[in-house]
């Protein structure tokens, strides 16, 4: 027992505990194919169902007439049974009609009920001379032996499910010869019972056949018995019956296998079949055409095209003489006309089986996929864990409809496909729960210094030290003045801390509402970016977006603080943000030691984003935003260009600018009216036209809300002095290179 466990958990370490369950699986569904309970086959059974449905057989030639005893002909003829000698006539007619073989999908089982003379001894009043004129007279089963005799007949029989006569064993059978691995008696359907025509028709006629018909559990008619035993005695069906008698063979010949019953051969014909001596009918749809009513056979006003150089059958299609199936194809057929299929199909070569060697197919198919997908499936992500899944189920049903459609053979894909699908939902069931322990695990290493948002996204791949580059927007924000405003907490340190919690939650959800991600608090500041951990396509607007919003809560904030102050008798220091975004290119994932990891995010556009938020105290707007970000958020808020700067510590210079509002101000006419002052003033200023942005500086600070930009004419006042006392250099482009971080 120790060694057992040993070896069960070096097993599970090897392979895990997924993919031994799924071992497991492949083993019970192999048990259970061989078994084959009903809920396996009534699946196996709709899939060739739906075969038929897609792709019927086609019909080229048309070998086999149907004359029907319909309602047309009872209402003109009268109820059933008819008079045997209307059914000689019948005969009679098909026969010079060039009929090649009549069969009789009916049972003439007891003598006529109009024989003259069981008519002589019921009727009263006769007279001893007529009662003895009419027992002189041959019978009506005489007369239909006569025309039988005459013809190529094969009559009908059906098997009981219980004995009601001693079989008559002077009445010929059909000879029926057995070869192979296996005797056939032990697979073929068994009735203990046989009804047969009266002897004075059944000892003339050419052959004899069961038309018996067994339904599936459904109520379905998918297979037809070929041979059976009926009353101790292997007999062929109706149909099997007259392709023996149009092809003179003497002996069928029943072919056997391990498996059971094989095929069934007859002279140039070999017969398919199940290993119970089925066979499968290829189905073509309803066909009106090879329908004759018997009332025109019988008035000889059918054309004798419909009858010449056929097989005939002779059935009903009477809705009261209940003879009514259903098929893959059809909701209601005729019984006689799923003998006419079996005809055609024979006949015509289109016939479909499904061999005995499907089963061993089958089960390697379910194997060997079964593996592959154990195999390889733990190891695909989740978009090509779909793909393989569909691969593999195209696969299977591609296979089963190519063997099909090619080779007209039975090959199921619902049992390959059902383990298949198994297997593939308990590794997916494997991951999930490993996956889930996993993240479980995360969540109690990372919780105490990540986000829950990026908590939720980790997943042990993204636990690795290094990142991917990718674009995304990052923004810095500050505290103007906080030093000052912490100074005067210094008597009240748990004052200060709910100060800051009180702005630092707000601005908090704003960022997060619009799908950016904080990356750290440092102290008064936040670090946060967008398009990472999780995409974001629109992360340059949803920063921009966040950042007014940030301004707003200010403002909230401070009403509410200024409100207490007034009622508190306290001094009121407002809290003013400056906030800096830049979009670019960087390195976002785990970085740190193995001890510690951050989720986090480096790279040049990084460093622009922290300089300009520390810019924004020098140029008098709230919100600065690098050229990158500027231009996939134009269309949305009103941005203003600042100036062409050189970041200390840079090479490449950047045309920053300021974001004054959303789209409301963007389109109102004071904006529009500023912004045109300011590129007029800076058209200027790099042309080295002093006086003209001079000029423009003072219409500037003429307009409505001049105020908003005073701070940004007051520096470029201050720069154009300085340049008029010491102009730049001629190759001067333009860019202010910062002095300061």
């Amino acid at each position: 027992m120790r060694r057992l466990r040993i070896l069960r958990r070096w097993f599970a370490q090897k392979l895990g505990f997924a993919r031994l369950m799924c071992l497991a699986l492949l083993v019970i569904f192999a048990g259970a194919r061989v078994w084959d309970p009903p809920p396996i086959q009534e699946l196996r059974l709709r899939t060739f169902d739906m075969f038929q449905l897609i792709d019927p057989r086609h019909k080229t030639v048309r070998p086999v007439a149907i004359v029907d005893i319909d309602d047309k002909s009872l209402a003109k003829l009268g109820q059933w049974p008819w008079p045997r000698t209307r059914i000689a006539d019948l005969i009679q007619n098909l026969t010079s009609n060039g009929a090649v073989a009549i069969g009789f999908d009916v049972v003439f089982s007891e003598p006529d009920r109009l024989n003259p003379d069981l008519v002589a001894g019921q009727m009263r009043y006769l007279d001893d001379a007529t009662r003895a004129k009419l027992r002189e007279l041959p019978t009506n089963d005489q007369i239909l032996s006569d025309a039988i005799r005459r013809s190529r007949v094969v009559l009908g029989e059906t098997g009981q499910s219980h004995i009601t006569s001693e079989i008559d064993k002077t009445l010929p059978f059909t000879g029926v010869a057995t070869v192979g691995e296996a005797d056939a008696e032990k697979f073929l359907f068994e009735f203990p019972g046989l009804l047969r025509n009266v002897p004075v028709i059944e000892k003339v006629a050419a052959g004899r056949g069961l038309f018996t018909i067994r339904t599936e559990r459904d109520g379905l008619i998918r297979r037809v018995p070929m041979v059976m035993r009926a009353q101790g005695n292997i007999m062929p069906s109706l149909s099997l019956e007259i392709l023996r008698v149009v092809t003179s063979t003497p002996t069928l010949l029943v072919r056997t296998d391990k498996s059971g019953v094989r095929a069934i051969r007859l002279k140039g014909v070999e017969i398919p079949t199940d290993r119970n001596g089925q066979l499968w009918v290829h189905y073509a749809r309803y066909d009106p055409s090879i329908y004759v009513s018997a009332a025109d056979v019988l008035d000889n006003t059918v054309s004798p095209s419909k009858i010449a150089g056929k097989l005939v059958l002779v059935g009903t299609s009477a809705v009261g003489l209940n003879d009514i199936k259903t098929t893959p194809v059809s909701r209601a057929m005729p019984g006689v006309e799923i003998h006419a299929q079996v005809l055609e199909s024979v006949l015509t070569g289109a016939m479909i089986s499904q061999p005995n060697y499907a089963l061993g197919i089958e089960l390697l198919a379910a194997l060997f996929i079964g593996l592959l997908v154990i195999i390889f499936t733990p190891n695909l992500g989740p978009v090509r864990l779909v793909l393989a899944g569909a691969m593999f189920a195209a696969i299977l049903v591609g296979t089963s409809w190519f063997f099909y459609a090619q080779h007209r053979q039975l090959i199921d894909f619902t049992y390959p496909l059902l383990s298949t699908t198994a297997i593939y939902l308990t590794l997916i069931f494997g991951s999930f729960v490993r996956e889930q322990r996993q993240r479980k695990e995360i969540r109690g290493m990372f919780a105490q210094y990540l986000s829950p948002e990026l908590v939720e996204q980790l997943t042990p791949e993204k636990l690795k030290l290094g990142g991917e580059e990718r674009e995304i927007t990052i923004m810095f924000s500050d505290v103007r003045g906080f030093t000052t405003i912490s100074e005067s907490y210094k008597h009240d340190p748990q004052g200060l801390t709910a100060l800051m919690n009180r702005f630092l939650t707000p601005l908090t959800n704003v960022i997060t509402k619009r799908k950016g991600y904080v990356d750290k608090y440092m102290g008064d500041a936040i670090m946060a970016f967008w398009n990472a951990p999780l995409d974001d396509a629109e992360h340059e607007v949803n920063a921009c977006a966040a950042a007014i919003g940030m301004l707003e809560k200010i403002d909230e904030v401070n009403k509410e603080r200024e409100q207490e102050a007034a009622e508190g008798g306290h001094v009121y220091i407002p809290l003013n943000v400056g906030i800096g975004l830049n979009t670019g290119i960087g390195v976002v994932g785990n970085m740190g030691s193995d001890l510690r990891k951050n989720y986090t995010a480096l790279g040049d556009c990084v460093n622009l984003a922290s300089r300009l938020e520390g810019q924004t105290k020098e140029y008098g707007f709230p919100i600065i935003v690098g050229s990158r970000t500027a231009l996939a958020a134009k269309d949305k808020f009103a941005i203003l260009e600042l100036d062409f700067i050189m970041v200390k510590g840079k090479t490449e210079p950047e045309v920053i600018y300021a974001i004054a509002g959303r789209e409301d101000v963007m389109h109102s006419a004071a904006f529009q009216r500023l912004r045109n002052i300011t590129i007029e003033m800076l058209g200027c200023y790099r042309n080295r036209d002093w006086q003209g942005a001079m000029n423009a500086i003072e219409r500037g600070r003429r307009s409505e809300d001049a105020d908003t930009l005073e701070k940004l004419f007051k520096l470029y006042e201050a720069r154009i002095k300085e340049f008029q006392l010491n102009p730049p250099p001629e190759d001067w482009t333009g860019a202010y290179a910062l002095l300061t971080k």
